[in-house]
């Protein structure tokens, strides 16, 4: 099976934890794009969504799927999102979609997180895909600084075919973090938290998957944490 096809197949499935007439929590990317069209097909039987991202808002509004802003919503029953890399533990890292901030608040007032990914999405040790952190644009440099200082390898993500500065839907700049291998992600993710001028950073460790439904060559394979 090809890459989308994995990632078809882990989107029909989440299907199966939409609870009906309830507001769902919606990620971003190009896995949660996939549950999106396949949210679409089942769309009478829920009240609307909430978007993590206005990309993802404009797809939802695509699909004729109401989307409410979450300082109106007062409980989210379950969240569906890819990620760029999990590990055993339902820890991840995103954020590879810019939308990392906003992933994570959806996350966080969400009774259940499920995660949709293809197989090679699933780590031993996550790190080799770099960590994004989400910072206020003059504070770029000083965190530059006090990463580096963590052992890792920040660069400046930039927009595509320019050397301007990637701008967040919230404002902020994104700051790719190679080089870390990531033995204790609740940690690691406090210690970034606590820097002056980081809005967000994408370990979703405090806050991890509930459900992983990852994509194999042999099915969908279902890991609970």
């Amino acid at each position: 099976m090809t890459q989308d096809e994995l990632k078809q197949a882990v989107a029909r499935a989440a299907i199966d934890y939409v609870v009906d007439g309830e507001i769902i929590g919606v990620g971003t990317g190009s896995t949660a794009n996939f549950f999106i069209d396949e949210l679409g097909k089942i769309k009478e039987r829920i009240k609307g969504a909430v978007a993590s991202s206005e990309a993802t808002a404009s797809r939802l509004r695509g699909h004729g799927i109401a989307v409410f802003d979450l300082n109106d919503v007062e409980s989210i029953s379950v969240y569906v999102d890819g990620a760029d890399e999990i590990d055993a533990s339902g820890a991840m890292i995103k954020g590879g979609g810019a939308a990392l901030t906003r992933e994570k608040i959806v996350a966080s007032v969400s009774g259940k997180f499920v995660c949709i990914a293809d197989g090679s999405k699933l780590v031993e040790t996550l790190g080799t895909f770099p960590l994004p952190v989400e910072v206020i644009p003059m504070a770029a440099a000083a965190v530059t600084r006090r990463l580096a200082a963590l052992g890792g390898q920040p660069r400046l993500r930039t927009r595509a075919g320019s050397t301007d500065a990637f701008v967040t839907d919230n404002g902020g700049y994104i700051l790719d973090v190679a080089g870390l291998s990531i033995v204790d992600p609740v940690a690691l993710e406090t210690t970034i938290n606590q820097i002056v001028g980081v809005i967000a950073v994408g370990l979703f460790a405090q806050r991890g998957a509930d459900v992983c439904l990852l994509g194999t060559g042999e099915g969908v394979r279902t890991l609970r944490f």
